[in-house]
């Protein structure tokens, strides 16, 4: 995502994604790695992407300090209900509901969000969690352009909590993530928009290495 000139790449997962195989890792643009939880899907390729590019990793704790120890050369460790003033505006660490364990079996503490703001907008990552009250604290202290939810069941929410999480955000425009990878994730596009269409919002669903602007 661009943000005030810096491209902020989350939990970026390439190699070994089998939706991803027309994606050059080696080209992923990052000045910024936010990093949600430990799982191998959501770490991917940070390491690589960072000793690249020199993108400051931002993750919570425990995972900052396991991908400093794999080569990653820069990263800030964020812990729940902090934040901090970074280029591109000021990222917070929230809430999530999930499991988080490095790809060698470490413990990756607890899994979370980020909330981003910025001048150019503010929005949600949810990265990967179920459903809770506490994204309502987000929609009742931050307006928000947009939100990032993922809606594939199974390892998360699905849609239909998802629909609900984003009135919890207050948020209408909505971009997908965690969905259709692995066969226990797969959806159906039409009636999850459906669903989200009902409800009054948008849901986008972007191919890989799609774009939009929010």
């Amino acid at each position: 995502m661009q943000v005030k000139n810096c491209t902020l790449l989350f939990d970026p997962f390439i190699s070994g994604n089998p939706l991803a195989k027309a994606i050059d890792v080696k080209s992923v643009p990052a000045d910024f790695i936010l990093v949600s939880h430990g799982h191998g899907d959501h770490v991917g390729n940070a390491v690589e992407i960072a000793k690249r590019t020199n993108a400051l990793v931002i993750a919570n704790f425990e995972v900052a300090t396991w991908l400093n120890q794999q080569g990653a050369p820069r990263v800030h460790p964020l812990n729940h209900g902090g934040g901090f003033q970074f280029d591109f505006g000021r990222a917070k660490f929230v809430n999530a509901i999930h499991s988080s364990t490095m790809p060698d079996g470490a413990f990756g503490g607890n899994p979370g969000g980020f909330v981003v703001e910025s001048a150019d907008g503010n929005f949600y990552y949810s990265g990967d969690t179920a459903l809770t009250l506490d994204m309502k604290l987000i929609g009742e202290s931050t307006k928000l352009k947009f939100a990032v939810l993922c809606i594939g069941d199974n390892f998360t929410m699905g849609s239909d909590d998802a629909v609900k999480a984003a009135e919890f955000v207050r948020c209408h425009e909505i971009l997908g993530v965690h969905y259709d990878t692995f066969p226990p994730i797969k959806i159906d596009h039409a009636a999850a928009q459906e669903k989200f269409k009902a409800a009054g919002k948008v849901l986008h669903l972007l191919p890989p290495g799609g774009t939009h602007d929010f």
